[in-house]
Parts: C-alpha cells; structure tokens; sequence
C-alpha cells in the first residue's frame, strides 16, 4: 500500500507573488517552477487567473 500523500495549500499571497514573476520576470517559466517547487501547468493556472 502506497502512503497518502498530502495536498500543499499556497496563500492567496504566494499564488500572486508567482503569477506576478511569471508575468513581469524574464525568465522562463521552467526555471519558476524550478524555483517555487511547482508544475508549470500550476503557474500558468495561476497567471490565467491573475489576468481575469
């Protein structure tokens, strides 16, 4: 049996900290995930809801 793994919750505060690097740094967003520890499919949902 496999050990349940626990969900990671981010402030509302994180999540715009990385949208915004996302959005305004030159880097791409490989090297944020890399970073911040987190799937790019993650800060480009993130990003997406920034912009709305």
């Amino acid at each position: 049996m496999t050990p349940k793994r626990t969900r990671r919750r981010y402030t509302a505060e994180f999540k715009a900290e990385v949208a915004l690097a996302a959005l305004t740094e030159r880097q791409p967003l490989a090297e944020l995930a890399t970073h911040y520890q987190l799937a790019v499919a993650q800060i480009t949902r993130w990003k997406l809801q920034l912009r709305q």
